[in-house]
């Protein structure tokens, strides 16, 4: 199986753009000892995009996407943080 993504340039202006696979389910639990992240084909997808964009090399150090109820994840998720470092 071969899958093709589509990442979006970062610019200072717009930031990061990402892009949704149709039908995506994502969501987020844990504990103090154990993040769980559960997410269908289309999450997983969606997810390997994100993170894909966020390495790109003329994303600066810090930039982030942020995950949470209102902004993509299942009810009852916690709040999920993927930031770039050196």
């Amino acid at each position: 199986m071969r899958i093709t993504l589509e990442l979006s340039d970062y610019t200072p202006t717009t930031g990061l753009r990402t892009h949704w696979q149709e039908g995506f389910s994502i969501a987020t639990s844990g504990t103090a000892d154990c993040f769980l992240l559960k997410a269908n084909k289309a999450g997983l997808i969606s997810l390997a995009t994100h993170l894909l964009t966020l390495a790109q090399d003329g994303v600066p150090e810090g930039c982030h996407i942020h995950y949470d109820e209102s902004n993509s994840l299942e009810d009852e998720s916690i709040e999920l943080v993927i930031q770039k470092t050196a």
